[in-house]
């Protein structure tokens, strides 16, 4: 077989980037090593985490908040195996939904795994040691990440887990250690907190979410010590001695001298980030050029430096995120087949699923500080919208920052309910290069919790009407 375009992995990038190429008329291919497609997002990462999380949610909101809102019920019970049955079933339905996505668009797929021969060759090893060459005139490796290993710490995902296993437990344990104090540890660390477990986060640094605007930090970490989270920052992990029943977790102070503590827990959920994924590939063999952390090496076009070899998503530099690895496959598919395709990198918003959700995008006060740019600030608590204070959901704020210049919005920050949909607004607004006034002047529904951003833009010129 001869293909126009051959894609190596079916994760969001890969299979958006998949199916783009064929919708633009290019004869396009997939290979895909494990047995579902939606690589490690719709298997085992946002997918089944964020089905977890809404379960966990909601039996937390009957047992903790009914009763405030004159709905009496009896005390909910869990049952964890149907709760992971919800999850799978979840999974499932997604997975099974790209795949009839691919056929539908006319993509051919294949199982196994891709070793990349030569310029315009892939060959595939199936599971039955089956190999067969395929030839095209062009790749894009989209083989996603894998999760970092704690060095000295034995990964075992029965006692220490890394997020596969935490999706997977049998049990709530009594106490869960979180090594990590990023998107990942917190979000598996609240669904084991609603579900019963005393969750202690571990985190080197000395605040949790590195890379989110610190004033955002801040709050949610009190937010979260409300919901019963323990935190031990500037703190490291020095040992992990497991047993039959648990394991005891060494910490000491991250830098200078300190007396090293033991932590006991029943299950210990590693969760210090991801590396890129590209074993087996043969780019070293192929000259494709890599960086010091591994990551693919590519051009404003996504191409490597080797002719007709492409990389998208987790493999190459930037944010780890789902929806930045779709914008990359849209993007490279488009000027693959001829045409204009774009990213813009400094509109791409992250999302905290907790509750409240945390969601960011552009810069934060931190970075304009370090470039030296000046900046006017706008702050809205959600204790003063309407529709949060008669919902009791009043914990955060949307913060808005604007060019002191040009009035540009340059970065907005939320920590609140449903903060990771109302981000669009933002997201969209600096997208078309909007300034605060722009938002401002913009009638927002009432009552909505958007009417916070609103007021945010209102308050960076300190006009804020409910404030």
């Amino acid at each position: 077989m001869s293909y126009d375009l051959i894609v190596i992995g079916t994760g969001p990038g890969g299979y958006v980037c998949a199916i783009r190429a064929a919708q633009l008329g290019l004869a396009t291919a997939v290979v895909e090593k494990r047995e579902t497609f939606g690589g490690t997002c719709l298997n085992i990462g946002c997918m089944p985490s964020k089905a977890l999380l809404h379960a966990s949610e909601m039996f937390a909101e009957a047992r903790d908040h009914f009763a405030e809102m004159g709905i009496g019920v009896p005390a909910p019970t869990l049952d964890l195996p149907k709760m992971m049955a919800f999850k799978d079933e979840g999974v499932d339905g997604n997975t099974k939904g790209v795949a009839f996505l691919l056929k539908k668009n006319r993509v051919d797929t294949y199982r196994g795994t891709a070793t990349i021969k030569g310029v315009g060759q892939v060959e595939i090893a199936g599971e039955d040691g089956s190999n067969q060459l395929i030839e095209t005139k062009n790749i894009v490796i989209a083989t996603g990440s894998e999760v970092s290993p704690l060095r000295g710490v034995k990964i075992d995902e029965t006692i220490v887990v890394s997020s596969t296993g935490a999706l997977s437990l049998s049990a709530v344990p009594k106490k869960l250690v979180v090594v990590g104090g990023g998107v990942i540890g917190l979000e598996l660390g609240s669904v084991w907190r609603r579900l019963g477990a005393e969750v202690t986060v571990v985190e080197y640094l000395d605040r949790i979410l590195p890379g989110m605007d610190g004033e955002v930090a801040k709050q949610f970490q009190r937010i979260l010590q409300k919901q019963g989270f323990a935190f031990r920052l500037s703190t490291k992990v020095t040992g992990v001695e497991t047993s039959g029943t648990g394991a005891k977790v060494t910490v000491a102070p991250a830098e200078g001298e300190g007396a090293s503590e033991v932590l006991n827990a029943d299950i210990v959920l590693v969760a210090t980030g991801r590396y890129a994924y590209t074993a087996g590939l043969g780019l070293a063999d192929l000259g494709v050029k890599t960086d010091a952390r591994g990551r693919v090496e590519i051009d404003s076009h996504f191409s490597t430096n080797v002719t007709g070899i492409y990389a998208i998503g987790d493999v190459v530099a930037g944010p780890m995120l789902a929806h930045k690895a779709e914008d990359e496959g849209l993007a490279v598919a488009e000027i693959i087949a001829g045409k204009a395709g774009h990213v813009n990198y400094e509109v791409i918003p992250s999302v905290v699923y907790t509750f409240p959700e945390v969601a960011s995008v552009g810069k934060t006060e931190e970075e304009l500080q370090g470039a030296g740019t000046g900046y006017n600030v706008g702050k809205f608590p959600f204790t003063a919208n309407g529709r949060a204070k008669v919902n009791k959901t009043t914990d955060g704020f949307v913060k808005i920052l604007a060019d002191a210049a040009t009035d540009r919005v340059l970065g907005v920050h939320i920590v609140g309910v449903d903060a990771g949909n109302l981000i669009a607004e933002a997201a969209l607004a600096m997208e078309f290069g909007a300034s605060s006034e722009d938002i401002a002047r913009t009638c927002h529904a009432h009552p909505t919790l958007t009417e916070a951003i609103k007021e945010a833009a209102l308050a960076v010129d300190k006009r804020a009407i409910h404030m």
